[in-house]
């Protein structure tokens, strides 16, 4: 069994292996990182700081997920799950141990949920669904965000190939 960050290492790869159905930015330094954390006043756990090091924010095969990344238009605005997550906060009262790492698609927030810490200081996947006052009310998905992430994207890119 591999632990999350192993999981994530694996994810980096299959995104490479992958390239014909994967995007990704140029990932992202210690400096921005450190901003992000600061504006959300969480630390990232470490499997998801090791794919937002590598990729800043990527997809694949469909598979979308919010990492911290800027553009050239929005300047030093920090986007993806730092936005979205600020967002929540504001417009919806989503609690403030949550990070926003994905959308659902069906009006639920993925999120790493940072009021359960792991041995390793990985945090929970969970489903937030706007007008849920408390985060022990979220589904939870998974115990880590690598090891979650990574099957969701095995199962993307195998289902992709299956169709091609």
């Amino acid at each position: 069994m591999m632990n999350a960050i192993q999981a994530s290492e694996q994810l980096i790869e299959l995104i490479h292996r992958n390239e014909d159905i994967a995007n990704y930015a140029d990932g992202c330094d210690a400096e921005t990182m450190a901003a992000a954390e600061d504006a959300l006043g969480i630390p990232f756990p470490p499997s998801y700081r090791c794919l937002i090091e590598e990729f800043g924010t990527w997809d694949i095969a469909g598979e979308e997920f919010l990492g911290v990344y800027t553009t050239p238009a929005m300047g030093s605005t920090l986007l993806g799950s730092v936005a979205e997550t600020l967002d929540a906060r504001n417009q919806y009262g989503m609690p403030p141990n949550l990070i926003v790492v994905m959308f659902d698609g069906m009006g639920g927030l993925v999120a790493l949920d940072s009021s359960h810490v792991d041995q390793q200081g990985e945090y929970p996947v969970v489903v937030w669904n706007p007008g849920v006052m408390h985060s022990e009310d979220a589904e939870r998905l998974g115990e880590a965000f690598g090891p979650f992430a990574y099957a969701q994207c095995q199962r993307a890119v195998t289902s992709w190939r299956e169709t091609e």
